[in-house]
């Protein structure tokens, strides 16, 4: 599954209205944060704070101040979406980036995703993202994320997922990798990011990244339905794979034996021998024995 058959930005999904450059002021005033109930030590830390994502942890996450953090974000989104459909890569990037520096960080990884239920560069509609933890795994444990925090996680997905596409457009393969990976950290089924992970580790060509597109193609057949129409293309893609596979093993196996022999030439030339002294032959029992050969 190469990168150019991602699908390309339609505008009858990406159809709300774009938006102008938001600024970098945050928007809470102090009247805001005492209705939310913030005291005034918080808000003297959130006042203090530029930015948005330090402010809502100071806060202990005040849902007035998530949701202004959420609203931001959503600006950067679609300015995001306007560029993306502009083909303006880089701009695109920035925005999503921006989008994402104003989203709450992740508590600690979560059991299962959100519900899809945003859309992302390209167009699809799903969910899932990014963002580092800041409270103890125990803690999480305890109860249940709310409706906030997975609205949080929603976003945080898609937008990690629209930083990947970017990257996708610049055929910086590695990039796509890292934003998608962390979309899937919020949700392990979104589709969209599995799918140009895949894709963009097939670029990679190493392989270990051969071996992690089967994984996520894999992963695709398990969650699309069987009448999907991006089934036999996966499984195409699945087929192709497996020489591929196997050819990175050889390759990078041998590289690897190659460089072993010559750091054991190096240790053993001082003292007359070479790793050609050294054989190795297979047991029958599934392991190898080694006879010296002068």
């Amino acid at each position: 599954m190469s990168t150019s058959t991602l699908p390309e930005t339609s505008t009858d999904v990406l159809n709300e209205p774009s938006s102008s450059v938001i600024d970098d002021t945050y928007h809470t005033s102090q009247t805001e944060a005492e209705d939310a109930g913030i005291e005034d030590e918080a808000w003297i830390k959130v006042r203090r704070t530029s930015n948005p994502v330090r402010s809502c942890i100071y806060a202990g996450r005040i849902p007035r101040v998530v949701q202004n953090c959420l609203a931001d974000a959503d600006e950067l989104k679609q300015e995001g979406n306007e560029h993306f459909r502009a083909k303006r890569w880089e701009e695109a990037l920035a925005s999503y980036r921006a989008g994402l520096g104003r989203l709450p960080k992740r508590k600690a990884a979560s059991s299962g995703g959100p519900p899809d239920s945003d859309e992302d560069a390209e167009g699809a509609s799903e969910g899932p993202a990014p963002a580092q933890g800041d409270v103890a795994p125990e803690a999480a444990a305890e109860q249940p994320p709310s409706e906030l925090e997975l609205e949080c996680a929603r976003a945080r997905a898609v937008m990690n997922a629209n930083i990947g596409a970017c990257y996708v457009k610049l055929g910086e393969h590695k990039e796509v990798v890292a934003a998608c990976t962390q979309a899937l950290v919020d949700d392990p089924t979104y589709v969209k990011a599995l799918q140009r992970r895949a894709a963009s580790n097939e670029q990679l060509n190493t392989w270990s990244s051969l071996s992690s597109a089967q994984e996520d193609y894999n992963k695709l057949l398990e969650i699309l339905p069987s009448s999907s129409p991006q089934v036999p293309e996966i499984r195409r893609s699945l087929a192709s794979l497996k020489p591929r596979v196997e050819a990175a093993q050889k390759e990078e196996t041998a590289e690897m034996v190659d460089k072993l022999k010559g750091l054991g030439n190096n240790i053993l030339g001082r003292f007359g021998l070479s790793t050609d002294n050294f054989q190795f032959v297979p047991n029958g029992q599934g392991g190898y024995s080694m006879n010296f050969v002068r």
